[in-house]
């Protein structure tokens, strides 16, 4: 014990020393930190918002929120509907790549379909597309199977690629991370946006420089951009007492209190639109991680509400989350279209004898074992909340067994492959946030529908969760233009999932983050981070 501590403060002294070395003294540079890596540089390469985040300081979209998180003109000066099936975006003129090369509607056309090609995670943004054209140097068409009145909305993380860099490079199609796999855009970047990658170590730190020739006016001062990734909490929170980074993305709840008390740091804070959520395979015949064999627990409802019953929400908002998470039973968020306060409303805990009894009437009197998949350095305290899980069903006779891994090591394990195959998970926690649209069509689209790798719909539903009659609601409710009849079948299908026990939603965990008092940032409601708002005093 003693090794390990003593071992455990060195390393993160020499995590602050290198922290501090490579920052050098440049008053305008910019060090943050998080606790774990952005995945790729590959904008395509994860649905994921830090991914995402971190890839449009370098790749602008064609739309982009405000501070506000309404959409406003970045490569697209103009968009719009020419008919119920037809798109129209036109194209800014006299942008050009870092690289000099002018940004034209075959760059545009050459990335939508690069984003809903193979490899990419970004799929499911396009399940109403038929067809993406040119239709000029500045302008490109966009023809849909059916009326898509949110296809901007949803294409406002795409960050627009150069199609000579990426044929040039052999990176015409994203590197499939399900399957681990690499090219040149996972490492490397080149795209429009305020920053230009200047150096990529993976894992250890990642540094941008500010692109002089930006279309846009940069409201930031930055001349250099340093992202370390750093694991240990108590190395990250040390260094920013300390000066040696100026920001951290991710602040443990734990330390919260502690960062308010320094005067040299400010803390932010208020409700993500993420909820955090626990899913189930219901798909296979038979769990690919269980002792009971022949046959699948969580095809039974009566099962799936057990778990979802047994357990605590408010206990890991007291105890793992130190009061920064706010409980719901919904899938979404307030703040998000489609929220409904009056169906937020979780059913009563089990006791254990109930618990019990429940599970020996779905047939297993002794309960039963499963694996659990989680990562550690995705969530806010996602490793510690999986472990309070794992107690929590203990209680009733389920024996849980954890595996908490990296991110990238996590994704690749659970999510569904781009040929619509499930990943190789029992049980398991992930975090959505609608960022696309803010609409709870997303929700349905992306995690609820039935998995159809044709369509595109589902393809983040890892647990292969199937209703025809929401399925229905859904590809309805994504053309109803008629508010009242898209909130009814929004309510209808909220009620399907709900009663169905189909996920256990957990919590919108806090969006926190601390800074140094001479750092001036923007803190949107969608844990974005984008660099272009962040000046150094």
């Amino acid at each position: 014990m003693t090794f390990s501590v003593r071992h455990s403060v060195a390393m993160g002294a020499l995590v602050c020393a290198a922290l501090a070395t490579s920052s050098a003294v440049e008053a305008k540079t910019f060090r943050w930190t998080n606790s774990g890596d952005v995945s790729s540089m590959d904008p395509f390469a994860r649905q994921e918002t830090f991914l995402l985040t971190f890839t449009q300081n370098i790749y602008d979209p064609l739309v982009r929120r405000d501070k506000n998180l309404k959409l406003e003109p970045a490569l697209a000066t103009k968009w719009g509907q020419v008919d119920k099936n037809t798109w129209f975006f036109d194209i800014r003129p006299n942008v050009k790549f870092s690289d000099g090369t002018p940004l034209t509607a075959d760059d545009i056309v050459f990335s939508l379909n690069r984003a809903n090609g193979p490899g990419s995670n970004m799929g499911s943004n396009f399940a109403s597309v038929k067809e993406i054209k040119k239709a000029g140097d500045l302008r490109v068409e966009v023809t849909t199977k059916y009326p898509d009145p949110l296809l901007a909305d949803k294409w406002a993380a795409l960050g627009m690629m150069s199609k000579a860099w990426a044929e040039k490079n052999n990176a015409v199609n994203s590197a499939d991370m399900t399957k681990n796999e690499e090219n040149y855009a996972t490492r490397n970047a080149m795209g429009t946006g305020p920053f230009i990658l200047k150096e990529r170590k993976a894992g250890e730190r990642t540094v941008l420089v500010p692109n002089p020739n930006w279309w846009d006016k940069p409201t930031h001062n930055l001349t250099e951009v340093i992202f370390t990734p750093v694991a240990n909490p108590a190395t990250r929170v040390a260094a920013l007492k300390a000066g040696d980074v100026d920001m951290m993305y991710e602040v443990p709840p734990a330390d919260t209190e502690s960062l308010k008390k320094d005067a040299n740091v400010n803390v932010l804070e208020g409700p993500e639109t993420r909820v955090v959520y626990l899913g189930m395979d219901q798909e296979r015949d038979e769990l690919v991680e269980s002792s009971v064999k022949g046959k699948n627990p969580f095809k039974d409802k009566r099962v799936r509400e057990v778990f979802h019953r047994s357990i605590d929400v408010d206990a890991i908002k007291r105890t793992v989350m130190r009061g920064q998470s706010f409980p719901t039973d919904l899938m979404v968020a307030p703040g998000i279209n489609g929220y409904m306060k009056d169906l937020d409303k979780r059913p009563a805990l089990l006791k254990p004898e109930e618990a019990k009894k429940m599970l020996a009437d779905a047939g297993y009197p002794n309960g039963f074992e499963v694996g659990m998949d989680c990562p550690n350095d995705r969530y806010v305290n996602d490793e510690k909340i999986c472990q309070a899980v794992v107690s929590m069903l203990a209680r009733v006779g389920v024996k849980v067994n954890l595996r908490a891994q990296t991110r990238n090591l996590y994704f690749a394990k659970i999510l569904r492959k781009s040929d619509g195959k499930p990943g190789e998970t029992s049980f398991y926690m992930l975090g959505w946030s609608p960022a696309q649209t803010y609409d709870v069509h997303n929700v349905f689209e992306a995690l609820i529908q039935t998995p159809n790798a044709a369509t595109k719909k589902g393809m983040f539903n890892a647990g292969g969760y199937s209703n025809p009659a929401l399925d229905k609601l859904a590809d309805a409710m994504e053309q109803e233009t008629d508010k009242a009849k898209r909130d009814d079948m929004i309510r209808q299908a909220t009620k399907l999932y709900v009663d169905d026990f189909a996920y256990i939603p957990l919590h919108q965990q806090a969006v926190v983050w601390a800074a140094r008092k001479n750092i001036d940032l923007f803190q949107p409601a969608d844990n974005a981070f984008p660099l272009r708002f962040v000046t150094v005093k």
